[in-house]
Parts: structure tokens; sequence; C-alpha cells
């Protein structure tokens, strides 16, 4: 199966995006500024660094910015939370120095990213690992969480199965009391790494249910949907009976499924998202500097929680600007090194997975061959 299949939106509507920007200020801290866990502290870092994509990413890159600022005040980061599919083109159109994204680069885009990065290999690592939340809104359901199996999910997006209490989610769910409620799906209207995660899962996991294929575009048309994550959360939240999917750290206090794995339900947690990522292989075309991870969307491992995303940060290995080098090289070390990867992880922040310490001496390696041309 091909990892990453896209359909690429052609333009970037910047419109009412959300800029995260902190402004540098001092900080109390002893650290030499440009000084990072790995990295060296000989120079005093300063400038912009603009980076633009996924919205799954937008608390966990708050947090890093924020993190990054504390040692390094001189460099003004910003994040546009635009989307994965328009960070890349943001990337690749030289707008950013770095984006964030919840799929991976496809053939096309690697070819368009060499040139973008003076004939060098683009950089790919997983920074973010965070479960997708499939949040439902029924308050009249008194249940810590609704279990449902990948094909009945699949039966719902796919708008064959219409009401809360329809005989599939019955089944699944004996000791409670279901609601005649229509059920109202809720989909990303913008191209999406968590949607193209999200029927991932359901193209591989459902044993058929899901008739279409993997893509960050959703495949069908009308319907209701909202634009990028708090759209979907926003969307879900106001009408009753409605069912969406986001990253977890958005759910907030919406309803949220429990996963049919092999013989049990799982809900989602940070610990149940890495359970999976360490149990699934490369893909075929990674490298030393894209470690792209082929996630096992149909592990029957138990306490595992497959419907997980993972967000990549991509860069260029060779810059044309020495300073863009020196801090996208310092602040991706902030974001992979274990305090930053621990303040992601924070509930208050992100509640992400952190990466283990082997994926982190891959990703760091692959961050240390980042240079000026």
């Amino acid at each position: 199966m091909k990892l990453f299949p896209h359909s690429r939106i052609g333009a970037v509507a910047l419109t009412g995006a959300l800029a995260l920007t902190l402004a540098a200020c001092s900080s109390g801290s002893s650290a030499e500024p440009g000084a990072t866990e790995s990295g060296d502290a000989s120079a005093e870092l300063s400038g912009s660094l603009a980076g633009a994509g996924a919205t799954s990413q937008e608390k966990a890159v708050a947090g890093w910015i924020a993190g990054f600022n504390d040692t390094n005040p001189g460099v003004a980061v910003s994040y546009d939370a635009v989307g994965s599919g328009g960070g890349r083109e943001q990337f690749l159109a030289g707008a950013v120095q770095f984006a964030g994204s919840d799929a991976a680069l496809d053939e096309e885009e690697l070819t368009a990213a060499t040139e973008r990065c003076e004939g060098s290999e683009a950089i790919e690592v997983p920074l973010y690992i965070s479960p997708i939340a499939v949040v439902y809104n029924l308050p009249a359901v008194d249940a810590e969480h609704l279990q449902l199996s990948a094909a009945t999910i699949a039966g719902i997006f796919n708008r064959e199965i219409t009401t809360w209490d329809d005989a599939a989610i019955a089944a699944e769910n004996p000791d409670v009391t279901l609601p005649a409620t229509g059920i109202i799906p809720v989909n990303r209207s913008d191209e999406s790494g968590t949607t193209e995660n999200f029927t991932e899962y359901l193209a591989a996991a459902s044993e058929g249910a899901w008739p279409h294929e993997a893509s960050g575009d959703w495949p069908l048309s009308g319907g209701q949907s909202g634009n990028g994550t708090q759209g979907v959360i926003d969307t879900v939240t106001g009408a009753e009976g409605a069912i969406g999917y986001a990253d977890a750290s958005r759910a907030g206090d919406l309803g949220t499924v429990a996963l049919k794995v092999g013989e049990e339900f799982v809900p989602f947690s940070a610990e149940a998202a890495a359970k999976v990522v360490d149990a699934s292989p490369r893909a075929e075309d990674s490298t030393d500097k894209r470690l792209i991870v082929e996630l096992d969307r149909t592990t029957t491992e138990s306490g595992a929680y497959p419907l997980v995303l993972m967000s990549y940060s991509i860069a260029c290995s060779t810059y044309a600007d020495e300073a863009d080098a020196a801090n996208v090289k310092a602040y991706l070390s902030y974001v992979a090194s274990a305090e930053g990867q621990e303040r992601a992880a924070d509930p208050s922040v992100a509640g992400s997975a952190p990466i283990s310490d082997d994926l982190r001496a891959e990703v760091q390696a692959a961050i240390d061959s980042i240079t000026a041309g």
C-alpha cells in the first residue's frame, strides 16, 4: 500500500489564517543564546524564522516557540496554522523556512523540494505524535466512551448509518441507551493530513466498509464540514448528534470513541498512540533524512490505539542563507529534545506522545546535517 497518496490544493488562502508569533524577549534562563540540547552555543542566533502547516501541531508549536525563545530570545519565530497542504505549499514556494505536515511529501513534492533546497534533500522528521479522536455531541448519552469498530465508523462517515440507535452502534454498545437522534458527520473542508490519516485508517481497518482511497481531501461532497481542526470541533460542538474527527488535544468536553482493536475497545491516550508508532515499520522510501513511518492501522496489539497521526517537521538540509540554516537547526533541535517533547506532552499544552529515545537519536542526526550552501 502506498503510504501517502495525495491530492494537493492549488493555492493557499492566507485570509483568516492563525499565526502564532512570540516576539523576542529576554529571559531569566542562564543558558547561553543559541544553545540547544545537542547544539552549538558558540554564536548568538537572531533574525526571523517562519513556519506554516498543520493545525494539529498548533498548540504544541506555541509551546515549542515559548521554550525555544527562553534560550534564543533574538529569534522571532512564527507559525501560520493553515493546514498541512498549505504548509507544504508555502515551504516549497520558499515563503517559510519550515513546515508542519500530518503527511509526508509525495513524489512530485520531493522533486520540488530538491529545487527549493539548493539541490539538496528535504528533511522530514516525526516530531509530533498524537491520537486522532473521533468526537461526538450526544449530551443524552451517559457513557465514558461510545465503543465503535472501524467498520461502524466507516458506515457513519459514508452516510449509510444515519441514526444513533442504529443496530450496528447498539450491538457495540449493549449497555448504553442510545437516542434516535440523527447522525451529522462532520469532515474537514480543507486539504488536511488529519483527513488523510483518518481515511487511511478507515480504508485499512474497516474490512471493506470504507469504499474510498486514503486522501487529504474528503471524498464525499455535501454534508457538514469545518475549516481546520478548530472548525471541525466548533461544528460538532454546535450540533447535537454530530460526529467528527480531530487531533485529540482539541477534544475538550466532547464525547470520544473507544476504537475496537482485536477483541477490546481502546480509548485514545498518548501511551496508546506511542504503542502503535513503536510497532510500525518505516516506509520503503525512507532515508536517513526522511524518517517516514508506515503506521500499522490494523494492529491487534492490546492497548494500542491505531487512529494516530505522526506530524512531520519539514525543512531543507541545505539553505542559501546561513542564518536560516542556523535558526532552523537550533529550533528543530529544541523541538526534538527531551525538554521540547515533554513540553508538548504536558496536557495543558498539547498532550502529545513524546518520541522514543531511539527515534530521537535518528531525528537529531538528520537535523545535524542542516547546513548553508
